[in-house]
Order: C-alpha cells, then structure tokens, then sequence
C-alpha cells in the first residue's frame, strides 16, 4: 500500500499505548475503512428502517440492494487496484508527487463511465421502480470512487482527517436515516439516501484532504494506462482474489437457503449474516500485516535488496539475507498465530455475543458461521503469504496462487449445492486452506532461491511489455495535442 509503511515507522517509533493505539487505529483506517463502513450501514441503517416499521420484505430488499452495490463495486475495482497501487508508489519513488492527483482523476474517468454503463444494464432488469434506481446507482458510483480513493490515501499522513470522514459519513447517514423515518416514515427510498449521503460525505472529505496534500500538475492523467501491461499479473491476482473471496456468497443465493427477494435481487439470509460476521474477523490480519510485517520486515528488504547495487560484498549479502528470512518467518508466523487466537476466541465467545443480538441466530447459521470463520482465517494469512510473494516481485506465483484460490472457492462453491445446505461453507473453508498451502509451498520454493531470482532470472536486457494499455496512452496523446 503506497506510502503506508513510511508513516508508520514514524508513529510505531514513538512509546507509549496510545503511540500504539494509534498506529493501529490509523493502520485500520486506511486498510478496511470503506468496507467496516458499509457493515456499518448496513447494521445500523437496517436497524433503523426495522426500528420504524419497515416491513421484513423491504428490509431484506434493502440489504440486498447494499450488498450488490458493495459486491459489484469491489469487483469492479479489484481489476485495477493493485496496478494502480503499484504505479502510485513508483510516483513517490520517483518523487513525482504531482502526478498522483491526475492519475486518480485519470483512472476514475475510466472506472466511473465502465462501471455506470455495466450498472445500468444490471438496473434494467433488477426489477425495482426508478427512483430505487437512481439511488442505486448513486451509491455504486460513489462505492467505484470510495475504493479508488483508497488506493491514494495510504499515502496521506492526516489519519485524523481521514477518521474524521468516516465519523462525520456515519453521523450525517444515521440522522438523515432517524430524521428520514420520523418525517417521512421508514421507506427504502429514505434509507437508501441516508447510506448515499454517508458515502458522499466520506467522498468528498478524502477529496478535500488529497488534493490538500498533493500537488497537482493537471497533465499526465493516463500515463499509468502502460502500467496494465508491465503488471498485467496485478490485475488478474486482483480479480481472482476477490472472486474466491466472494463467489461463494453469490452461489449461496442460489442454494435451497437462498431466496428471490425481487427481480434480481436474490439472498441467503442465514448464510449471508454469518459470512458477513465471520469476514470481519480478517481485519485482524489485514491491518496486523501492515503495521507489523510491513514495519518490521521491509528495513530488512530494502537492505538486502540494496546491498545487490553494487555496495556489499558476498559475506554481508549473506547475512543480510539471513536476517532478513529471519525476521520475515518471525513476523508470518506471529500474524498466523494472531490469527489463530482471533478465530478461536471469537467461536468461543463470539458466539455468545451474536445469539444475543436481534440477527436470529438459529444453529444452521452458528454452523456456518464456525466453518465460515475457519475459511475467512485461512484466507487471511494465505493472503498475506501472496502478498509477500508480490514483495519479491514473484508475480506469477502470485498469480498462480489467486487462480487457484479464486477458481477452486468457485467452482467447490457450485458443486456443494448438490449435498445439504449445512455443508455450504466447507467449499470455501477448504478453498482457503488450499490457498494457504499453496501460497506457503510457492514463498518457501522462492526464498530458498533469492540471489538466483535476483541475478539470473531476470531478462539482460529490460523489455518493455507493449499492448493494448500502452497503445491506448499512445491514441489518447496523440489527439491530445
């Protein structure tokens, strides 16, 4: 994540709980904030709408018309992601800061149109009246615009601001949706605008702060369009990474537990609700590899990897990698066994706290909830595997390890709605598994390699890769001028 780790060591030198508390918190914002929101809303705005009498049809359609849009976004952006990503951080490298804005501005002229004319047709036949419609499509641009942001914002230092836009998101969505139902009385239509209005207001303050903190040259906005061809890898690890995440929730709707709630809009409630609870459970990982792995491990790459520039002899290259490999086994396993601890407290106590809430869980979905949890604790350190596979520039490995995971979550998911319905969250916890096996065999096969990935695997003379991105950026100057 571009411009992350620097900001970190920072807060991480510092002493102190609070030090602590706050790198994490900031860590946290800016890896899993717009998804933790849109849990938020869908708690909370759901709540309220059954608070208020919103019927139980309209509140299922309301949970399904935010799950589509959160879905349907972040596969959208999964495909441009990680090259986004990647070319945002060689910018700061290059210390060509004037040049993040317009590739934002560049990359959300592509997203935003793409995304708006695939939900269109989708909204066409999703079977549901016009002003839905319309509220519809504003929330998925805003999720296209959301996730995007998210890509830059690592490389913001004002964590305040950004924890403010999340506040003032909730707060704005939680009063119009109160206000809403109290004069209006509870409608979608009322609900629906209090989620996009808590989004616009998150998107329109990291607006504020990114082009506050970044200088902007208003030229180069699709110079990154070479970048798909150079990392191609990127966007295909994106997209299946995601599909294995997600298939399997989709296939579930399909299931003797899924059910038509109106036109295309289709959910699994009891399988729905527990997924949802058992996905947040990766944020540990998520944000504990960041500030963890990524602070601890990446001085000790940067001076392995340095020490290749001509400036270290055979001995220190030994040892630094030594070191290295070291610190990064230490770190890998610290994030498994955290994420172990996690997911053994939270089916020994989380359980407890879920059956006490209005969500009405029976033992089917305790059930999935447990193999879901399994599934979702696999995946996250398999991922973080994945992700350190990329930090070697081990693309295709990485590449690999999506598409197996990705395909293997799909295509199990699909073949499990021939047993009973109990047995639907083993497809994917065993996907995981696999994953993270996979993953581990690939990292191991490649480190016990390094100095020959370094030195002789790679191409002697630097090939640029040429194809229909850099074709593109060549048609769109041209006419440019």
């Amino acid at each position: 994540m571009a411009g992350i780790g620097f900001e970190l060591k920072k807060l991480f030198r510092a002493t102190g709980v609070l030090s602590m508390l706050k790198a994490y918190g900031y860590t946290g914002m800016v890896t899993a904030g717009p998804m933790l929101l849109g849990v938020i809303f869908l708690l909370s705005i759901n709540y309220i709408g059954k608070m208020a009498g919103l019927n139980k049809s309209d509140q299922d359609l309301l949970v399904c018309m935010i799950t589509y849009c959160l879905l349907g976004s972040m596969m959208l952006n999964s495909i441009f992601s990680m090259v986004m990503t990647r070319y945002v951080a060689d910018l700061l490298y290059e210390e060509k800061e004037k040049d993040v804005i317009p590739s934002m501005e560049g990359i959300l002229g592509i997203m935003l149109p793409l995304g708006g004319i695939f939900w269109i047709i989708f909204l066409g036949f999703a079977g549901i009246d016009l002003m839905l419609c319309i509220l519809n499509f504003i929330l998925f641009m805003e999720l296209i615009v959301a996730w995007t942001q998210m890509n830059y914002l690592t490389a913001v230092k004002d964590y305040k601001g950004i924890l403010l836009s999340y506040v003032y998101a909730i707060i704005l969505s939680v009063l119009t949706a109160l206000f809403g139902c109290a004069y209006f009385g509870a409608s979608l239509y009322v609900l629906m605008l209090s989620v996009s209005a808590g989004y616009g207001v998150m998107i329109v303050y990291d607006m504020i702060l990114l082009y506050e903190y970044f200088p902007n040259s208003m030229e180069n906005h699709f110079a990154f369009l070479p970048w798909f061809d150079e990392y191609r890898d990127l966007m295909f690890i994106g997209f299946f990474t995601n599909l294995g995440l997600f298939s399997h929730i989709v296939i579930a709707w399909m299931s003797d537990v899924g059910v038509n709630i109106k036109g295309l809009y289709y959910g699994a409630p009891q399988h729905d609700v527990a997924a949802l609870f058992a996905f947040i459970t990766i944020l540990i990982t998520t944000i504990n590899f960041v500030a963890s792995v990524e602070v601890n491990f990446y001085p000790k790459y940067r001076k392995y990897y340095d020490l290749f520039n001509g400036t270290g002899s055979i001995i220190e290259i030994e040892a630094a990698e030594n070191e290295m490999i070291t610190v990064l086994e230490h770190e890998l396993a610290y994030t498994a066994r955290i994420q172990f601890y996690a997911t053994a407290l939270i089916l020994s106590i989380g359980l407890v706290f879920l059956e006490r809430l209005p969500l009405g869980f029976d033992s089917l979905m305790e059930g999935y909830f447990r193999i879901l949890s399994v599934g979702y604790g696999a995946y996250a350190v398999g991922n973080v595997l994945m992700l350190i596979l990329m930090y070697f520039t081990d693309y295709a490995d990485a590449r690999r390890s999506a598409f197996v995971f990705g395909t293997l979550s799909t295509v199990l998911s699909a073949v499990s709605l021939m047993f009973e319905s109990k047995y639907y969250g083993f497809a994917f916890a065993i996907s995981s598994i696999v994953y993270l096996v996979f993953t581990l065999s690939r990292l191991m096969d490649y480190t016990k390699k390094l100095p020959y990935h370094i030195l002789s695997s790679q191409p002697i003379v630097a090939e640029r890769k040429y194809g229909f991105g850099s074709r593109l950026y060549e048609f769109m100057e041209k006419h440019a001028k």
